[in-house]
């Protein structure tokens, strides 16, 4: 049951993507319109840049491509499956680090266990130092 959750749950995340990046789309185009009318037929900024309206038509673009990019290629590439091998990479990582710490704090108390009895057992030995 777990495993079909986490499988709507992704096609859910999914479907929200492409339907941002459609939505995006549309309001390229729309918005592009706007602009051209805004300069060509109003005049706006005219005096400032001529063809203003292309400049920032190119760069909504580019951001409108690096959506694209993110929801059809990057996310393929670094999808759940690919989130969760990290995740998991990561963990085993860190466990062998709290492993390798634990041992390390084993045998120090041996040591300190070991010097506590020799202390004991030599005290003229420990009087000399």
């Amino acid at each position: 049951m777990n495993e079909q959750h986490q499988l709507y749950e992704n096609a859910r995340k999914r479907i929200q993507q492409k339907k941002r990046l459609y939505f995006h789309s549309v309001c390229f185009l729309v918005g592009s319109v706007f602009l051209i009318v805004l300069n060509k037929l109003l005049k706006v900024g005219e005096n400032f840049i001529e063809n203003w309206f292309v400049w920032a038509i190119a760069l909504w673009l580019f951001i409108l491509i690096l959506h694209f990019i993110n929801v059809f290629v990057t996310n393929r590439f670094m999808g759940e499956d690919w989130e969760r091998k990290q995740t998991e990479k990561l963990v085993v990582k860190q466990e062998l680090k709290i492993a390798k710490l634990e041992k390390e704090i084993a045998l120090k108390a041996e040591s300190e266990q070991y010097e506590s009895e020799v202390k004991k057992n030599f005290p003229e030995n420990s009087t000399k130092e």
